[in-house]
């Protein structure tokens, strides 16, 4: 469980008839408490992800994000590309998302994924950060094995200087 109170959910595209397997469970990586995505990707029967989901609000569905500028994860990797994928309660279909990639070196990094960086999938939606509804933290896209570990998740704001660069 989350500390907002939501459960983390292992996702993959078995939903859709893939077949990329994963497992999701809570261990010491590197002397700190994470949670570890592990999985094989498969592109066969059109799929290609697995993924960790977290709700951001179990009581109202979705959580004002406004006074924040992105999103810090602290991760533990093996040397892969993996992304976060948004979510908001205006996207209806599952395929819809506003997408960030990063690499997860094999050694604990903090990442920061700026909300203006986010990139809209399968929408037109604009990203909304006054209505986020779900995280979702993915390995995608291409065949290979991924082992991530997340060892935090927050809410970030930038200074100005470094908005000011990325507009």
């Amino acid at each position: 469980m989350a500390t907002i109170g939501s459960n983390w959910q292992l996702i993959t595209d078995q939903v859709m008839g893939g077949i990329s397997e994963g497992s999701v469970i809570r261990e010491v990586v590197a002397g700190r408490a994470a949670l570890r995505m592990r999985g094989d990707v498969s592109l066969e029967n059109n799929g290609g992800f697995v993924q960790i989901a977290l709700d951001l609000s179990p009581e109202s569905g979705i959580v004002d994000a406004r006074v924040w500028s992105g999103i810090e994860l602290d991760v533990f990797g093996n040397g892969e590309e993996y992304g976060v994928h948004l979510r908001t309660d205006a996207l209806t279909k599952p395929w819809q998302s506003y997408r960030q990639s990063f690499k997860a070196d094999a050694r604990w990094q903090t990442v920061q994924l700026p909300f203006n960086l986010f990139i809209a999938h399968r929408t037109d939606i604009i990203l909304d950060t006054h209505r986020l509804r779900r995280i979702g933290v993915v390995a995608i896209g291409r065949a290979f094995s991924a082992n991530l570990a997340v060892g935090g998740l927050r809410f970030m704001t930038l200074p100005r200087s470094v908005k000011e660069r990325s507009l």
